[in-house]
């Protein structure tokens, strides 16, 4: 089981002091079976009083207020967890079957909350030059992670071209973004064939080079799959999200899972610096650091890999399915 000690900092700088500044946060991981915080350190410039709750898709929130004048504002968030790894879907069921259980379940709180699609003006384009129908032909399993796939090979990964607000038309027309536009693109494309499918936000930490996001704030989606559950899937590296992958929060979108988000009374001129460092059991630590203006992306960091860690496995229930 992994051991992984992560750092996050969010620090902003104002050129004037403001004051009344009201924030929320989302730095808490999940705890489940397959994810146990052992111990974690938060720290809020000023020490406000952090109230801690949970929001309607079960993530623990926190929200403080810093009424004081002050020209920094820093957040330190310092976690150590460890994950565990989960077993990966069968597909023994007919396809038949699995999308019959996905229709009878779409009315169903809260997964129609993952099924309804926002609003989007190149949804007819994306039906279009996707071919969802054939999709509908396979598994969901099969279709999910054929989609994950296709973001992959048809977005290329970018730093810099989007932020947090640049919208799902845009995303689509550039053809290009880092992991919460890989994310969101992925989100429309599932829930166009039927599958329910959810944002997460948290942090990926492999202990070697290659991966995107390593070591860094990063975004990825779950698709519900019958008879299994939440099957976590990351189309920025073309993957599964097993024991790797820390998660902080789930949601409909980014704004459902923003680590960190909040308002104040001054000027509107600042900068935001993110950092996130990663410590494995070994000693190893990968750093990840941006200074941008507000509004921010999520930082990404690791170069693309051509390595698919699921490939086999797609081939295997492909073949699976030729012998049903």
């Amino acid at each position: 089981m992994p051991q992984f000690k992560i750092h996050h900092v969010t620090r902003y700088t104002y050129e004037v002091p403001v004051r009344n500044s009201a924030n929320q946060i989302i730095l808490f991981p999940v705890k489940d079976d397959y994810q146990t915080v052992l111990k974690q350190d938060l720290t809020i410039t000023g020490e406000p009083a952090v109230d801690i709750y949970k929001d309607y898709y079960g993530n623990e929130v926190g929200s403080f207020m810093f009424a004081e004048p002050h020209s920094e504002l820093k957040i330190d968030s310092k976690i150590e967890v460890v994950t565990k790894s989960r077993p990966l879907p069968e597909d023994a069921v007919s396809k038949e079957e699995q999308w019959n259980s996905l229709q009878a379940i779409k009315y169903q709180v809260p997964l129609i909350d993952f099924l309804k699609q926002e609003s989007c003006e190149v949804v007819h384009e994306i039906k279009r030059d996707t071919q969802v129908g054939q999709y509908l032909q396979v598994t969901p399993l099969t279709a999910a992670l054929k989609l994950n796939e296709y973001v992959y090979q048809e977005f290329q990964y970018i730093k810099g071209v989007t932020s947090v607000e640049t919208t799902t038309d845009e995303i689509w027309k550039l053809k290009a973004g880092v992991c919460q536009d890989f994310a969101h693109i992925l989100l429309v494309m599932l829930r166009m064939t039927g599958i329910p499918a959810r944002y997460v936000s948290g942090y990926v930490c492999p202990n070697h080079n290659g991966m995107r996001g390593e070591g860094a704030t990063h975004a990825w989606v779950e698709a519900y799959i019958p008879n299994y559950g939440w099957l976590g899937l990351d189309p920025t590296n073309n993957c599964f999200v097993n024991d790797l992958h820390v998660r902080l929060a789930v949601g409909r979108n980014f704004r459902d899972c923003s680590p960190v988000k909040g308002t104040y009374k001054g000027p509107s001129n600042h900068s935001l610096e993110v950092g996130v460092s990663v410590s494995y059991e070994d000693g190893h630590t990968q750093d990840d650091q941006a200074t941008i203006l507000k509004p921010h992306p999520i930082t990404n960091g690791g170069n693309k890999s051509d390595e698919n860690s699921y490939r086999k496995y797609m081939e295997m229930i492909q073949q699976q399915q030729q012998q049903q």
